[in-house]
């Protein structure tokens, strides 16, 4: 299988009741930071503001997100009831996704991102 090259075509490869849920994803992250550019980072959907956010992925059983390890911490608790890793959740696919969770989750990474660029702007003075 030829590796995406956009978004759209990645989410068309998948079975039409996956494409909806990576659209639904899709569509909260782009409304959570509008100004984050969409690429494809190690063959998904991943998404940039002063470094990476976040990326998401799909599977058989599951909808994979991956807010780096800081994402995962600060939401720890919230994500408890789900299957995850130090930088990835699995959402599965016979439940609905989370999307206030993801926006936050999205939004506090945004926070972090754009600390750091802060703080690289002040160290450069």
């Amino acid at each position: 299988m030829k590796k995406p090259s956009t978004v759209d075509s990645y989410i068309a490869s998948f079975p039409e009741d996956v494409q909806i849920r990576l659209e639904q994803l899709r569509s909260t992250i782009r409304k959570a930071v509008p100004m984050a550019e969409e690429v494809i980072s190690y063959g998904m959907p991943g998404y940039k503001y002063n470094g990476m956010l976040v990326w998401f992925g799909g599977h058989t059983h599951h909808i994979g997100f991956y807010p780096m390890a800081s994402g995962m911490e600060a939401f720890k608790k919230e994500l408890s009831a789900y299957k995850h890793a130090k930088g990835s959740v699995q959402f599965p696919n016979d439940q609905k996704l989370p999307l206030t969770l993801i926006k936050q989750m999205v939004l506090f990474r945004y926070s972090e991102n754009s600390e750091k660029k802060k703080t690289a702007v002040r160290s450069q003075k």
